[in-house]
């Protein structure tokens, strides 16, 4: 993974010397996404830098990456796991070994039109590129369906159009910064907007009635996982000892000792699988992870971590991940301390958990769910929101170290399967547990106080007192008078809280003005919840917290 930075729509009497020079300063903003190289593209009328996080082909996969005839100029933030298949079909004339110049190809054999239509969906990956066209004068710009890759743009003072992988890269120059929409495509010869990404499993009556056998389940993720060890770099996973980064690190571990009683190096060079997990002294997470990494037989590395290291990081999490969501920066800042860890060791990808909860309705509110149809449309809600919350989280938090998360449950091919199933299957509540269907696919993969331990959201994993003690310090540095001024200084998304003041404050430092501030979602959560969940018990809207201890009833440890 790495950054873009792209600016469009220069004129004839731009200084393309200045222009470029304020483009590589903007983009080493985040050049913290990609410390291994830098490139730069110049024609009359772009200009696009990009800076490498090298995992797939190191020795030639520089950007940004251009055709045999110099006609096209694209710069990628992202990983196509399908592009040996994609390749292989191809009649293009590759010039390097680089994973995403298939994006070149399938343009090439489109044309503009059919890539829009046809050729981005046939992208099993993360990614975030701009693709320039000097033939036509004609540029694209696009974002995985997902949104695993962030993805910003806006308009400078001259009208330009400038896009970054990150809204530092864009904070002072356009004042109208936004967030890309994930699952489409913006065509400069129309000046609109395209969503590429349309499934029929969104509506809850193409699911209705159909099952997915469990054999059929846990293939289908080992798949997922397997396409999402193609590396030329160290690697590892990361492990909190919850289901889902177990039943991750479960099937890296299997094809790791694979390719070791093969002999096969043709994947990855790094086969003896190390993981990563991190806590307070004494939390959950750490004694859990040490479980499952003996029965794995990982080589584990467990971290420990102090409150006061953590507060100490909190502004500098804030930078990094462009948010003021409470449990957005509670659960990322024991992942960035984590991160510096691991970059420390010379790893440069992870494999990551993230998603599971989203397509199974694994958080504890999901038992409360009336009914499938409403379960259903809750985990197409949270699919949906996704890029602003736990993939913004999970790739933010470890690329301020340059490490790479891969997110196998948010593989597309996967989510094509487990989406389909019926809701009625998945739900929970009335003796069972969430994520039951995934639990029970994967029985003997790993010791049964792992695969049937209760959801414990990360944030709570590490150590209860990590959260409570963010909000005691944030009752010490907000005073009453001025939390009770927080509408007339924060009048968009309000903090309802004053955690959630003290972490506004540290944003707005960095990200001043309302453009900014609408990037991050608003409304009340419980446990993590869309806003529309609350309807779900009468409950949840005295208790609306985003830990998972505010279910009551439901959590073993539930707040008081």
């Amino acid at each position: 993974m790495c950054s873009i930075f792209g600016m469009f729509d220069l004129q004839p009497g731009d200084d393309l010397a200045a222009l470029r020079r304020q483009a590589l300063e903007l983009s080493q903003r985040q050049r913290h996404r990609g410390p291994d190289w830098s490139g730069v593209f110049v024609d009359a009328g772009v200009i696009l830098v990009h800076e490498r996080l090298a995992i797939v082909d190191p020795a030639s996969g520089a950007q940004p990456l251009r055709s045999r005839d110099g006609a096209l100029a694209l710069a990628v933030n992202g990983e196509i796991y399908n592009h040996r298949a994609l390749r292989d079909a191809s009649g293009y004339d590759f010039t390097t070994g680089s994973d995403c110049e298939v994006i070149n190809a399938l343009y090439r054999e489109h044309g503009a039109a059919g890539f829009i239509e046809h050729g981005v969906s046939k992208l099993n990956g993360i990614f975030a590129f701009a693709l320039w066209d000097g033939a036509t004068q004609r540029y694209l710009i696009a974002r995985d369906p997902i949104g695993v890759c962030p993805l910003y743009w806006g308009h400078d003072e001259q009208g330009r159009l400038c896009v970054a992988s990150e809204m530092k890269a864009l904070a002072g120059l356009c004042a109208d910064v936004a967030t890309f929409p994930p699952g489409h495509v913006y065509d400069s010869a129309t000046g609109e907007l395209h969503r590429y990404y349309r499934k029929d499993w969104r509506d809850h009556a193409a699911t209705r009635g159909h099952d997915v056998p469990p054999a059929e389940l846990r293939a289908a993720f080992e798949q997922a996982v397997h396409r999402q060890l193609m590396t030329d770099v160290p690697y590892g996973v990361l492990l909190s000892g919850g289901l889902d980064s177990s039943l991750v690190a479960a099937c890296a571990a299997k094809f790791a000792r694979e390719r070791i009683e093969d002999n096969d190096r043709s994947e990855a060079w790094w086969p003896r699988l190390h993981s990563f997990a991190i806590g307070l002294e004494g939390s959950p997470d750490l004694a859990a992870a040490q479980i499952a990494a003996d029965a794995l037989g990982t080589v584990h590395h467990g971290f420990v971590y102090t409150f006061w290291e953590g507060l100490d990081a909190v502004p500098e999490v804030i930078r990094h991940l462009e948010t003021y969501d409470v449990t957005t920066i509670r659960a990322a800042t024991p992942m960035y301390l984590l991160a510096r860890r691991i970059k420390a060791m010379g790893v440069k990808m992870v494999l990551s958990g993230e998603g599971s909860d989203e397509i199974f309705g694994g958080y504890l509110y999901f038992h409360k769910a009336p009914s499938a149809e409403a379960f259903h449309e809750e985990t197409v809600r949270k699919l949906d929101a996704l890029h602003s919350y736990d993939c913004l989280r999970a790739n933010k938090a470890m690329m301020a170290w340059g490490v790479e998360a891969r997110v196998p449950f948010l593989d597309l091919e996967f989510i094509d399967v487990a989406m389909g199933m019926d809701a009625a299957h998945k739900m929970a509540g009335h003796g069972k547990i969430e994520k039951h269907v995934l639990r029970a696919a994967f029985d003997g993969a790993l010791p049964k106080e792992i695969l049937w331990r209760q959801k414990e959201q990360f944030s709570d994993g590490v150590g209860y007192g990590w959260i409570d003690g963010l909000k005691a310090h944030a009752e010490q540095m907000v005073s009453d008078r001025e939390f009770a001024a927080a509408a007339a200084r924060f009048p968009f998304n309000t903090p309802a809280t004053k955690e959630a003041y003290f972490y506004r404050r540290i944003f707005e430092q960095h990200y001043p003005g309302e453009a900014s501030a609408a990037t991050v979602p608003g409304g009340k959560s419980i446990a993590c919840s869309s806003p529309a969940a609350l309807a779900w018990d009468p409950a949840f809207a005295a208790m609306a917290d985003p830990s998972g201890r505010a279910v009551r009833g439901v959590h073993e440890k539930a707040l008081a």
